[in-house]
C-alpha cells in the first residue's frame, strides 16, 4: 500500500500543477476580457476575481472570447475541479499510510509534508466555497505544489513509533489541529500577498483581482480561524511533552519557533482589533508570520532538538 500511497501523491502533484496553470490562465483570460470590454467586469468577477466581489457569470461576453478558446469561467471551474482531485489524492495517500502504519501522519517528515499540503488545499477550498475566493489559489496552490515536492524528497518508508510518540491519540489530535491552523495561515498569506500584488501590477490587471479591502478582510478571517487552532496546538503539545519528556516546555527549537509564530499572529490580531490596523503594513506582517510558520515546520529538519525524529532522507 505504500507504493499506492506514493502514486497518489504523484497524482496529487500533477492535479495541483494543472489546477495552478488553469487558475493562472483564467486570470489572464479575465484580464483580456476586461481589456476588450471594460463593462464585462460586472459579469466576470466572482469566478475569476472571486471573494464575493462580483456576481457569478453564466458565461463571458462573446466579444471578449476568441474562437475556439476556453473562457475564464470555464478555466476557473476546471481549476477548481482539479484542486478537489488533488485533495482527494492526498486523502487517499494519508489513509493508505495510516492503514499500513497503524497511526496518524506524524512520524516522518514525509508524512508531515503531505499532511501540510492537504491542510493548505482543504482550507483554501473551504474559502473558495464560502467566499468564492478563487484568486487566492494563485499563491496557495504553488505553496501546496512546493510542499508536495518537498514530501517526495524525503524517504517514504514506514518507520515505527519512537517512545515519545506512543500516546498516539493525543499526538494525532495535536497534528490534525496544526494542519488546519497552518492551512488557515496559508490562506491569510495568499490574501496578504495578493493585497501587495496590487502595487506591482498594471491597473487593468489589478481589476481582475479582488479589491484590497476584500483581501484585507479575508486575511483577517483566516487568522481568526488559525490563531485559536495554533493556541490549541501549543497547549496540546505542552501536555504531550509533559507525558513524553517530563516537562511542559523545554525551549526546543520547534517549540520556540511555534511561540514566535503565535506571538506574531497575536500581535497582528491585537493591532487589528484594538487599533484598527489594516492595509499594506498589516499585509506585510502576515507575510512575515507565514514565513515563521514555514520555519516552524522545517526547523526540526535543520536545527535538531526533541522534534528531530523522522527527518532522515
Amino acid at each position: 500500500m505504500l507504493v499506492q500511497a506514493q502514486y497518489a501523491i504523484i497524482a496529487a502533484l500533477v492535479a495541483t500543477a494543472l489546477s495552478t496553470a488553469a487558475y493562472m490562465a483564467a486570470v489572464v483570460r479575465g484580464y483580456r476580457a476586461l481589456a476588450a470590454r471594460p463593462a464585462a467586469r460586472q459579469r466576470i468577477g466572482a469566478v475569476v476575481g472571486g471573494a464575493g466581489q462580483l456576481d457569478d457569470p453564466e458565461e463571458e461576453p462573446a466579444p471578449a472570447r476568441r474562437a475556439g478558446s476556453l473562457s475564464a469561467v470555464t478555466l476557473a471551474r476546471q481549476a477548481s475541479t482539479m484542486a478537489w482531485v488533488a485533495l482527494g489524492c492526498l486523502t487517499v495517500s494519508l489513509v493508505l499510510r495510516a492503514i499500513v502504519t497503524g497511526h496518524g501522519p506524524f512520524v516522518t517528515q514525509h508524512e508531515f509534508a503531505v499532511s501540510m499540503a492537504w491542510g493548505f488545499l482543504a482550507v483554501y477550498l473551504f474559502f473558495e466555497w464560502r467566499y468564492r475566493a478563487r484568486t487566492l489559489a494563485l499563491l496557495v496552490l504553488p505553496i501546496t505544489l512546493a510542499m508536495e515536492l518537498y514530501a517526495l524528497s524525503w524517504a517514504t518508508t514506514a518507520d515505527p513509533l519512537v517512545p515519545a510518540l506512543q500516546n498516539s491519540l493525543l499526538l494525532t489530535t495535536h497534528i490534525i489541529v496544526a494542519i488546519f491552523a497552518y492551512g488557515a495561515f496559508a490562506v491569510s498569506f495568499a490574501a496578504a500577498g495578493l493585497y501587495l500584488v496590487h502595487d506591482w501590477v498594471p491597473e487593468g490587471f489589478a481589476r481582475v483581482l479582488p479589491k484590497r479591502e476584500v483581501l484585507d478582510r479575508l486575511g483577517y478571517r483566516a487568522v481568526v480561524i488559525g490563531y485559536p487552532l495554533l493556541t490549541a496546538v501549543i497547549v496540546l503539545g505542552a501536555v504531550w511533552a509533559q507525558i513524553a519528556w517530563g516537562s511542559y516546555w523545554s525551549w526546543d527549537p520547534k517549540e520556540t519557533a511555534s511561540l514566535v509564530t503565535w506571538l506574531i499572529y497575536g500581535g497582528y490580531l491585537h493591532a487589528r482589533v484594538a487599533r484598527g490596523w489594516v492595509g499594506r503594513g498589516a499585509a506585510w506582517l502576515l507575510v512575515v508570520a507565514f514565513a515563521s510558520v514555514i520555519l516552524t515546520f522545517v526547523g526540526n529538519a535543520f536545527f535538531g532538538g526533541l522534534h528531530s525524529y523522522g527527518v532522515t532522507r
